[in-house]
C-alpha cells in the first residue's frame, strides 16, 4: 500500500503535497509541486509549470514552508 503525504494544500490547478519520513539524522519533509491539467475528459498531472503558475506557486510554498516548521 502506497504511503500517504501527511499535508496537502491545494489553490486552483496547482496542488503541493508534504511527505515526512523519519531517518537516522532526525525527520525529514519533501514535496511534490503538481498542476492539474485536463486531457479531454481526464484529468492528469503534471510537474512543468507556465510563467503565469509562478506567483501561485511562490505562495503554496511559503505555505508548505510554514506547516512544516509547525507541524515538525
Amino acid at each position: 500500500m502506497p504511503r500517504k503525504p501527511v499535508h496537502e494544500i491545494r489553490r486552483g490547478l496547482i496542488k503541493v503535497r508534504i511527505w515526512r519520513k523519519r531517518t537516522r539524522s532526525g525527520l525529514r519533509h519533501t514535496l511534490a509541486v503538481t498542476r492539474l491539467f485536463r486531457n479531454g475528459d481526464v484529468w492528469k498531472e503534471s510537474s512543468r509549470f507556465g510563467r503565469d503558475d509562478i506567483p501561485l506557486l511562490r505562495l503554496l510554498l511559503d505555505e508548505a514552508h510554514t506547516w512544516i516548521f509547525r507541524n515538525s
